[in-house]
Order: C-alpha cells, then sequence, then structure tokens
C-alpha cells in the first residue's frame, strides 16, 4: 500500500517551511514511522552529496530528522542558478543541462515524469511522505508550468498545510489572500494553516486565530514561536543576508567567512557555529576584516570566477593577501581553494569567456576547469605534516565532493582513499608549510570533530568536547519538541489519516 501523504506549503519563500517539515519527519520517526521528505524541485546552491548525486540541502536534513538515508528521490529535481535568469538542472543527482528560465519550462513533460517516478518510488518504502512545496502556490502566472506545488499534491493526493510568516507582517494576506486565490478543485486539498515565527504574548493573537478559521473556515492547527539558533542546517542562503555582521560587546574569537555573491554550501561551517567559544562571521567588505579575525575562510561557491572578480574589485583580495602574510589562517573550501593557487585555466569557458585568471597565490595550486562534475561521498586520509597538522597525520577524514576542475600542487594536504564506497587514491588539497593556510574540494571537513577541534586548538580557541553529530541530533529533537508542543497533534494526525475531503 502506498504510504500516506501531508504536503507542506508556504505563503511565499523563506516562511520556514522547510523547518516545519524537518520537525514532522522527526515528530512520525519518533513514533515509529518509517518517514521519507520529498520536494519535488529546489532552488538553491546549498546542496548535498548522497548515494547517487547531489539534492537540495533541506531535504538532506530532513532525511537525517527522519533517520534514513538520503537519496536523490528525495529531490529529484534541482536548480542551481548561475546568473538571474539562467540555472544548472541537476536531474535525479546528475547535470542534466544549464537553461535560461523560459527554456527549462518547455521540459515539463520530462521533468514531470522524473517528480512523479521519484514520488512513487518513496511512497513504496514509508509509512508517510513529508512533501514541501516551493515559493508560493499561487503564483498565477506560473501555475500552467507547476511540478512542484498543488500538481503534486493534486497527483498524491495529498492533503495540505499552509505555512505563514507572522514576523514579516500581513498574515492575514498571506494565509486567506492565498486560499483566495486557489481554485474550487485546489482548495479541497487545503486542511489548515500554521502561523509560524512569532514573537510576544499568545493571548495577544488569540482574536488573530479565531478571524483566520472564521474566514477560511479551516483551523489553525498552531502557532510556532520564532525558533532562534536551532542548529538545524538552513536551504537558502537568505538567512545570510539577514545576518548581523557584529555582536554588540562580543568578546569569543572571531572566525570570517568571505559572503560570496554566488556562495554554495555554506552549512559547511555549521560545526563552527555551533562552537560555544567561538564567534563566525559571514563578511563581504574589506572593512569587515578590522579587527583582525582569527581565521577567514572562502567558502565553496557556484561561480568560482566571477566570485574571485567581485573580490579583486572590492578589495577584499588584497586584504586577505595581508593578513595571510601576518600569519592568519585562511582556509578555502571548493570554490573558494581554486581561488587560492596563482591561476584558474578555463580553456573550454566552463565559467567565462576567459582562459587564464590569476588566483590570490595563497598556494602553490594551478586549477583547470573541466565540463565533468564530481559529486561524491568520500573519504579521506591526512597526508601534511605541517603546524597543527602534524597531530592529525595519517588519520581519516570523511566529507563529500562536489566540484568542477582539477588542481595540481606539489603539497598535497589530502588523499581520498574511498569514493561511493569504492576504493581510490586521489591527492586533494593543499596546505602552507606552516600548515595555517589550506585549502581541500572535501565539504563537510569541520564535521570532523578530530579535525575541528585541532584547528580550534591551533587558532587558541578552546573546542567543545561535544561532537557535532551529537549536537545535531539534540538539534533534530528541540525542533521536534518545539513544534510539537504548540501543534494540534490529534488533528494533524486526522487530517494525514482522511487525507483529501
Amino acid at each position: 500500500m502506498p504510504a500516506r501523504t501531508l504536503m507542506v506549503l508556504g505563503s511565499m519563500s523563506s516562511s520556514g517551511k522547510s523547518l516545519i517539515a524537518t520537525a514532522l519527519c522527526r515528530i512520525y520517526r519518533r513514533r515509529g514511522w518509517t518517514v521519507m521528505p520529498f520536494k519535488a524541485q529546489n532552488m538553491s546552491n546549498n546542496a548535498a552529496v548522497c548515494s547517487g548525486g547531489e539534492i537540495g540541502r533541506a531535504q538532506a536534513v530532513q532525511a537525517f530528522a527522519a533517520q534514513v538515508e538520503p537519496c536523490v528521490d528525495m529531490n529529484p529535481i534541482l536548480l542551481k542558478p548561475e546568473a538571474d535568469s539562467r540555472s544548472q538542472v541537476v536531474v535525479h543527482g546528475k547535470v542534466w543541462g544549464t537553461f535560461p528560465a523560459l527554456e527549462y519550462y518547455r521540459h515539463k513533460k520530462e521533468l514531470w515524469q522524473a517528480v512523479t517516478y521519484s514520488l512513487d518510488a518513496l511512497r513504496q518504502q514509508a509509512d508517510l511522505v513529508i512533501i514541501e512545496g516551493a515559493g508560493s502556490p499561487v503564483e498565477l502566472n506560473l501555475r500552467q508550468g507547476d511540478i512542484v506545488n498543488m500538481a503534486v499534491a493534486q497527483y498524491a493526493g495529498a492533503p495540505c498545510i499552509l505555512i505563514g510568516d507572522v514576523d514579516c507582517g500581513g498574515i492575514f494576506a498571506q494565509l486567506l489572500g492565498t486560499l483566495m486565490l486557489f481554485d474550487a478543485e485546489e482548495r479541497r486539498y487545503l486542511r489548515g494553516f500554521i502561523v509560524n515565527k512569532f514573537r510576544g504574548e499568545l493571548e495577544l493573537f488569540t482574536a488573530a486565530i479565531a478571524i483566520l478559521e472564521e474566514r477560511s473556515a479551516l483551523p489553525v492547527l498552531g502557532v510556532v514561536p520564532y525558533l532562534r539558533q536551532h542548529g538545524v542546517a538552513d536551504e537558502d542562503a537568505v538567512v545570510l543576508e539577514r545576518e548581523v555582521d557584529a555582536v554588540s560587546g562580543q568578546t569569543k574569537p572571531e572566525i570570517a567567512v568571505i559572503r560570496f555573491p554566488h556562495i554554495s554550501n555554506f552549512d559547511d561551517f555549521d560545526p563552527l557555529i555551533a562552537e560555544p567559544g567561538l564567534c563566525l562571521r559571514y563578511v563581504d567588505s574589506p572593512d569587515q576584516l578590522y579587527p583582525c579575525p582569527k581565521a577567514i575562510i572562502l567558502p565553496g561557491t557556484k561561480s568560482t570566477v566571477e566570485d574571485l572578480r567581485w573580490m579583486n574589485k572590492s578589495g577584499l583580495s588584497d586584504r586577505i593577501q595581508q593578513l595571510a602574510l601576518q600569519g592568519v589562517s585562511v582556509v578555502g573550501i571548493c570554490g573558494g581553494y581554486q581561488m587560492m593557487g596563482s591561476t584558474i585555466h578555463d580553456l573550454q569557458h566552463v565559467e567565462s569567456g576567459q582562459d587564464v585568471t590569476p588566483g590570490l597565490n595563497l598556494l602553490p595550486t594551478a586549477t583547470s576547469f573541466g565540463a565533468e562534475k564530481s559529486t561524491f561521498r568520500s573519504r579521506a586520509r591526512v597526508l601534511a605534516r605541517d603546524g597543527f597538522w602534524q597531530c592529525l597525520n595519517g588519520t581519516v577524514i570523511e566529507g563529500y565532493e562536489i566540484h568542477l576542475g582539477h588542481t595540481e600542487t606539489s603539497r598535497p594536504l589530502l588523499q581520498i582513499v574511498e569514493q561511493e564506497n569504492k576504493e581510490v587514491c586521489i591527492l586533494d588539497g593543499c596546505s602552507s608549510a606552516d600548515g595555517k593556510i589550506f585549502g581541500t574540494y572535501l565539504h563537510g571537513i569541520f564535521e570532523n570533530d578530530h579535525l575541528r577541534r585541532a584547528w580550534l586548538k591551533s587558532l587558541g580557541v578552546s573546542p567543545s568536547p561535544v561532537s557535532f553529530r551529537m549536537r545535531r541530533e539534540e538539534a533534530y529533537d528541540r525542533l521536534a519538541n518545539a513544534v510539537e508542543a504548540v501543534l494540534d497533534m490529534r488533528l494533524l494526525d486526522r487530517i494525514i489519516e482522511e487525507g483529501v475531503l
């Protein structure tokens, strides 16, 4: 028998549907259900690598919350923006092509087949599939090409819950306006509302709940408080745009992450954010690198050459090179690592029309772009012996690769020994003579507790003895507890059981 389904819709982007879906995955998993997350189409450069390729980070997070292995069927279509109107299209984990928006919609038939195939496959493996929508379900000009919101709900016969963001204001317009724009058939699928990101006294909101229920004839299942520092990986870089770069009276040691215009996989730094004795800041100007941080991280990016040019133009490159000469640790992950060498060669014009782009000259490396994309879950052995790496030499770390190109160096940092459970022998990364400056293609390195702790100690930071994986599990449970405490779970159970009325 195919699994039951529940769809979580949002009144708009960033309403919190990913976080609510994550909470529901953990809530129903704790009840003993086999739960699978699903999102037909995701747009994000924050990807995760699973068996078979890459998917949106949100669905990987939801899978971890549900305590199941992520798979490509959980997010059959991933759009990775390369420009305002062009995206790389990943289907079932593999690059399918790069298209402008208009051309993408012409492929609806093939893409819809990928969506339904994956959803059907998940429903054969689970008791419950938590389906997440995208953006708003009532973008009227896009309704004809919909393959992610109501088209999916109708295909699956999934009852829908609509999330509204009260923190940004206009909650009545969000929820009642969305309901009004549904056609008569679509309204059958909507079974209730959740008000999200509430601050203040709940008693002052009771009249609002009554108005919503009276005007919609639908129940408000709960009011979820604004959850600060929940510890669950964020899906979109929007959260970085809202971050405050400086905290008044901040006395903790600081690590600065460069906020590239095309930043990707920024959840690499969640283990550092979780360190109680450390302050991690995202910066986008050289002025924000005063006073001197303990370390600077160049993260992944979807457009290495373009973001390197942005750094040069902004003055960040000069400031980073200056601080590196003063002994500040500089770390590059993936695209950030590519920038740290002497040159980036792009003879096939994969990223730009320029054959050769000068790098930051922080490491003795040279990168060449190629058309083939590497996506692997990997294990690596530490080769470096300099500086703090001496205590890590020979140890094994885990992570994942997701990159175009190959980087040559005379000072390898790691030896990749396994990719997708297959033995390999590939040199990766590079380290300076004192070990303070290093880069790698391996994402997720800071999730390795022994590596993170050794690096932080070398910076004069006292690391937490608690493992990151334990912190992550605790975060899922905290999130589930907070959401479960405010939702009418009996009503939600009934909605899942009854389906569409």
